[in-house]
């Protein structure tokens, strides 16, 4: 078993290395994530070469700049990704969510730091093994183009999101993306979970974090949606599909 130890140090209150209970067999995000395509026998393979790491509210999993000596299939909670620019200020550039997999780009270092919102657990592999099994088996390369085409999209949206649209029509089409993201892991509901702060929604919209507090109260003002404990309700997807669409 391969062990990242830069990411231990740094976590090590936090950076839990076991097997899981129940294996990846019974892994709950295993039919949305690349490894949907393996077979029990080929996933006892695989399992073989993983790490099972838990982190905290805060923590980091891999900083910008640091060697991609790993990848990392997120199974539960969800990480923000932040890029450094040179003047100091912060990008969000996304958030991961369970069913994400996590540093397929070929950089030698991370463009991105992620971490945690809340806890998050996470499959970890050594790059160079994952990268051994993903050629040996063409389906599992097949399914790893696939999610890279999928991030792809997800790119394509934020740029579409920060283009020219008003704040109003950022924000709704942000909780529309996250509504279809969770409905892709199987939370189908009208009630969307806002794991992220306000801040964090104003860095990754391109927007103050009052602009957003104020599309937010306007919208629910609006009977478009209504604002609830850690998510919001979505009152009127209809009117905030014809915004997003604006």
């Amino acid at each position: 078993m391969l062990v990242d130890t830069g990411a231990c140090e740094r976590n090590a209150h936090v950076c839990h290395h076991r097997r899981s209970d129940n294996g990846c067999g019974d892994c709950k995000v295993r039919p949305i994530s690349v490894c949907s395509v393996l077979s029990l026998v080929e996933l006892e393979q695989l399992e073989g070469l993983s790490q099972h790491l838990t982190l905290d509210k805060g923590q980091t999993l891999f900083g910008q700049d640091e060697p991609a000596s790993a990848v990392f299939n997120v199974i539960e909670g969800c990480l923000r990704l932040t890029r450094l620019l040179p003047d100091g200020r912060r990008q969000v550039m996304g958030f991961a969510l369970p069913g994400d997999f996590l540093g397929l780009a070929l950089q030698e270092r991370h463009s991105v730091s992620a971490e945690a919102l809340g806890q998050v657990k996470t499959c970890r592999f050594g790059r160079e093994d994952f990268a051994a099994v993903a050629e040996a088996k063409p389906h599992l390369l097949k399914s790893l183009h696939a999610r890279v085409r999928y991030e792809l999209t997800l790119a394509q949206d934020q740029m579409l999101l920060l283009g020219r649209r008003t704040a109003e029509e950022k924000v709704a089409s942000f909780l529309l993306c996250l509504r279809d993201r969770f409905a892709r892991i199987g939370h189908n509901s009208v009630t969307v979970e806002l794991p992220m702060g306000r801040q964090d929604m104003a860095d990754y919209l391109g927007l103050t974090i009052e602009t957003v507090s104020r599309m937010l109260s306007r919208l629910d003002r609006a009977h478009s949606i209504l604002l609830v404990p850690g998510g919001v309700r979505l009152l009127d997807a209809a009117r905030l599909e014809r915004l997003a669409a604006s």
